[in-house]
């Protein structure tokens, strides 16, 4: 049996794929999820591709780290499972939800990871693997973006992602027993390619590629485009689309650094494919994947949003031995496949 993981979020849709991953490289995982905004059908679902069924090898705990009332209850959890350290997925995660609701994304993201913190404190496991987001650089910088950019975010989601990044580099400044990765990612797409697990929103999609699939499937209209005046070839927003399953690669990559006594303090790395991609290009490359046109209309630009972003994952590659594998049309199948099978998401 491998090394034990925390994966704090563990039943959504990045963390998931983060679970599979893990589970195929032989470590073991305690997840703790609140089932907030993902399904307990999902870790079935895990189990499933994995092959793993037994209990000690995929537990959870079922706790907000963000509650007071459930704190000792994880602490405790924590410390009888015994890990060598944590991947942080917990939180809330929708860049227009935070702009309406500022102080339940402050008061949700930031009290989860003082939680998580202070239950790793407790066991001895001071390596956290943090999910982190390009939004942090907000429209500052010239694209391709690397991690030596500046930062800037231009909506409450990001300045929650700044805030705690910083947050741990401040803890592996004060401790050099902590070593942290802030894992910057791009815009996780598609799902694993057994159709199995992806991404399945309790409301209205936030993201692009959930709302394209929900139309191709029948359960939404049409497409909403966000703006079509942007400084882009088309107009509409471009970004650096990339797979979840190579983005749960990289978490593997990233405990892997940590692993290594020599990689102490706190690290950046951007996640992403360093190609930038146009709201209508994608519609159009998932239009071929499900085989069905897209209806889409133009609405007003969203608060918060950038005109264009997309990656330099240079120093992935060279520290994490790390780089996307998968292509736009790849993303567009494994998407529409776990859409299509699934047409009402983990509910049936």
């Amino acid at each position: 049996m491998g090394e034990r993981i925390i994966v704090a979020g563990g039943a959504g849709y990045i963390g998931s794929h983060v679970c599979v991953s893990l589970l195929d490289a032989g470590y073991s995982l305690m997840v703790i999820d609140n089932f907030a905004n993902s399904h307990p059908e999902s870790l079935s679902r895990v189990r499933q591709i994995s092959g793993v069924n037994d209990p000690d090898r995929l537990t959870l705990v079922e706790a907000d780290f963000a509650r007071p009332e459930d704190r000792a209850r994880i602490i405790d959890a924590i410390c009888s499972f015994r890990p060598a350290g944590a991947i942080h997925l917990a939180g809330l995660k929708a860049v227009g939800e935070s702009v309406a609701e500022p102080a339940r994304y402050y008061a949700t993201n930031i009290n989860a990871t003082f939680g998580l913190i202070e239950g790793l404190e407790a066991a001895g496991a001071r390596q956290l693997v943090f999910s982190s987001s390009a939004t942090v650089y907000g429209d500052l910088n010239a694209n391709p973006i690397s991690e030596a950019g500046r930062t800037g975010p231009t909506n409450p989601y990001g300045h929650t992602k700044l805030m705690i990044e910083q947050m741990l580099t401040d803890l592996t400044r004060a401790d050099e027993r902590w070593r942290v990765c802030n894992l910057r990612y791009f815009n996780p797409v598609g799902a694993h390619p057994s159709g199995l697990i992806g991404e399945d929103p309790n409301d209205i999609p936030n993201n692009l590629f959930p709302f394209i699939a929900q139309v191709a499937v029948g359960r939404r209209e049409t497409l909403q485009i966000y703006g079509d005046d942007y400084p882009t070839p088309d107009g509409t927003g471009v970004r650096d689309y990339i797979h979840v399953c190579d983005l749960a690669r990289g978490h593997l990559r990233a405990l892997e650094f940590l692993s290594d006594g020599a990689n102490g303090g706190a690290h950046v790395f951007n996640l992403g494919t360093g190609i930038g991609y146009s709201v209508k290009q994608v519609r159009d490359a998932f239009a071929v994947a499900a085989g069905r046109a897209i209806a889409s209309q133009i609405a007003p630009r969203r608060h918060g949003d950038v005109a264009e972003n997309y990656a330099d994952a240079h120093l992935a590659a060279e520290k994490l031995n790390w780089t996307a594998e998968k292509t736009l049309a790849e993303m567009c199948a494994d998407h529409w496949r776990w859409q299509s099978q699934n047409p009402n998401g983990f509910a049936g």
